[in-house]
C-alpha cells in the first residue's frame, strides 16, 4: 500500500507544483503580456485575479464529473487522462504569446487537474481502513503542501533571467516567465509513467460492473445520491478554500504595491505557506485525526485561519508576515485532510462522487477568492481579508457546530 500512496503523492505533488509556480510569477507574466497587448497596468491586475480564479472555476464544473466517472470506470484511467492533459496544458501556458492563449491553456489545465485531486483521494479511500483513512488523506495533503513549497521556489528561481539554449536547430530563447511552466509540464511525465506501469486499479471488478451506464454524472434525486447530506461539508470546504485562495491570489499584488516585494520575497512567503501545510499535514494532522477525530480539528483550523488573516492586516515586517502566514497555513492544514477523511467515511459506497463534489466546493472557493479579492483590493487593501474572515466565522457557526452534534451516518 505504501508504494501506491507514494505514486498518488507524486500525482498531487506535480499538480500543485504547477499551481504553486504561478503564485510569484503570474503577476509579472501577465503584466508583460498585457502591456505588449496595449493594456494598462490596472487591467493587468484584474487579469491576474481572473486567471487565478478561472482555473479553479473550471474544476468546480468538472470535478463532480470526473469523480462520478471514477466510480464507474475506475480510478487509474482517470489519473492517466488527467496527468496527460495537464502536462500539455501547462506547457502551452508557458508558451503563450497572448492573454487569449493563457486563458485557453489555463482552462484546459483546470479541466484535467480536476481529474487528479478527487480521484487520488478516492483511491486512498479504496485502499485504506477507516483507522488509516485520516493519515492517508493527510499524506496527500502533505503532497499538496510540498507542491506549494517547491512550486513558488522553482518559479522564483527560474524566472530571474531569460534562458538561452544553443542546439543543432539554432539559438532558442525561452523568456524568464515561460520556463517555470515548461519545466512543470515535463515534471509530470515521470509520474504518468509510474501510474501507467505500477499503479493497479483500486476498485474491485464487481464495483465497476455495478455501474449503471445511463445515469447522469451529476447526481440527482433519480440516482439517489444524498447531496443534501453533503451541504455542511461543502460549506466548510468553500469558505476555507475561499480564504486560502483570497490570500494566494491577492498577496502578491498587496505585497508588490504596499511592501514593494519582488518575486524572490513573494516566493519565500508562499514557500513558508506550503511548507507549513506540508509539515502539519504530513506529521501532525494524520495522527491527530486518528486520536481526536476529524470534527474536533475543524474549530482549531478555523480559529488559526481567522487569527492569521487578522494579524496580516496589521503587520508590515517581513519576519512577522512569515509568522502570520505560518499560523494561517497551519489552520488550513488541519481542515483539508479532516474534510476528505470524514466525507470518504460517511459516503463510503460512492466516495468518488462525494469527493468530486467536495473538490467542486473547494474549486468554487478557489475561483471566487482571487477574482473577488482582486476587485476588493482596488477599493481598500484590507477588504479581501475582512471578507474572508467574515465567511470563515459564518461557516464556523453554521457549518461546524451542527456537524459536531450530528450523529455519524454512513451513506
Amino acid at each position: 500500500m505504501k508504494k501506491y500512496l507514494f505514486i498518488l503523492f507524486a500525482c498531487i505533488f506535480v499538480i500543485m507544483i504547477g499551481f504553486g509556480i504561478t503564485l510569484p510569477v503570474l503577476p509579472f507574466y501577465i503584466k508583460q503580456l498585457a502591456l505588449q497587448g496595449g493594456e494598462t497596468i490596472a487591467s493587468a491586475s484584474i487579469h491576474v485575479g481572473i486567471l487565478t480564479g478561472i482555473y479553479a472555476l473550471v474544476q468546480f464544473f468538472f470535478a463532480p464529473v470526473w469523480g462520478k466517472l471514477s466510480d464507474r470506470l475506475g480510478r487509474k484511467p482517470l489519473l492517466v487522462i488527467g496527468l496527460s492533459g495537464y502536462s500539455v496544458a501547462i506547457v502551452s501556458f508557458g508558451l503563450g504569446t497572448s492573454l487569449v492563449m493563457l486563458y485557453t491553456a489555463r482552462m484546459i489545465g483546470g479541466v484535467f487537474a480536476a481529474a487528479i485531486l478527487p480521484v487520488a483521494n478516492a483511491y486512498v479511500a479504496d485502499i485504506t481502513s477507516e483507522e488509516e483513512r485520516g493519515p492517508g488523506m493527510a499524506w496527500l495533503g502533505g503532497a499538496a503542501g510540498l507542491g506549494l513549497v517547491f512550486g513558488p521556489a522553482i518559479g522564483s528561481f527560474l524566472s530571474q533571467v531569460n534562458w538561452h539554449l544553443n542546439s543543432i536547430l539554432g539559438h532558442l530563447l525561452i523568456e524568464q516567465f515561460s520556463l517555470p511552466f515548461i519545466i512543470a509540464g515535463f515534471l509530470s511525465l515521470p509520474t504518468l509513467v509510474l501510474v501507467i506501469i505500477w499503479l493497479p486499479e483500486s476498485l474491485e471488478l464487481p464495483c465497476l460492473a455495478s455501474a449503471v451506464p445511463g445515469n447522469n454524472v451529476f447526481e440527482t434525486k433519480k440516482t439517489k445520491f444524498p447531496l443534501s447530506c453533503l451541504l455542511n461539508f461543502l460549506l466548510i470546504a468553500f469558505t476555507s478554500q475561499f480564504a486560502l485562495a483570497t490570500f494566494e491570489g491577492t498577496f502578491a499584488l498587496h505585497a508588490r504595491g504596499l511592501l514593494n516585494f519582488g518575486p524572490s520575497r513573494m516566493g519565500i512567503v508562499f514557500v513558508i505557506c506550503g511548507f507549513t501545510m506540508a509539515v502539519v499535514q504530513g506529521i501532525f494532522a494524520g495522527s491527530l485525526i486518528a486520536k481526536l477525530g476529524e470534527k474536533r480539528l475543524f474549530p482549531v483550523g478555523f480559529m488559526l485561519m481567522i487569527l492569521g488573516l487578522t494579524l496580516l492586516m496589521f503587520v508590515s515586517d517581513f519576519i512577522l508576515i512569515l509568522f502570520c502566514v505560518t499560523i494561517f497555513a497551519g489552520g488550513v492544514a488541519f481542515i483539508i485532510p479532516s474534510l476528505s477523511s470524514l466525507v470518504s467515511k460517511q459516503f463510503s459506497q460512492k466516495s468518488g462522487t462525494a469527493l468530486g463534489w467536495l473538490n467542486a466546493a473547494n474549486s468554487l472557493g478557489q475561483a471566487a477568492g482571487p477574482g473577488l479579492g482582486g476587485f476588493l483590493l482596488t477599493l481598500q487593501i484590507h477588504l479581501p481579508y475582512l471578507l474572508a474572515i467574515l465567511l470563515l466565522s459564518f461557516s464556523a457557526f453554521s457549518g461546524i457546530i451542527p456537524m459536531i452534534f450530528t450523529a455519524k451516518q454512513k451513506l
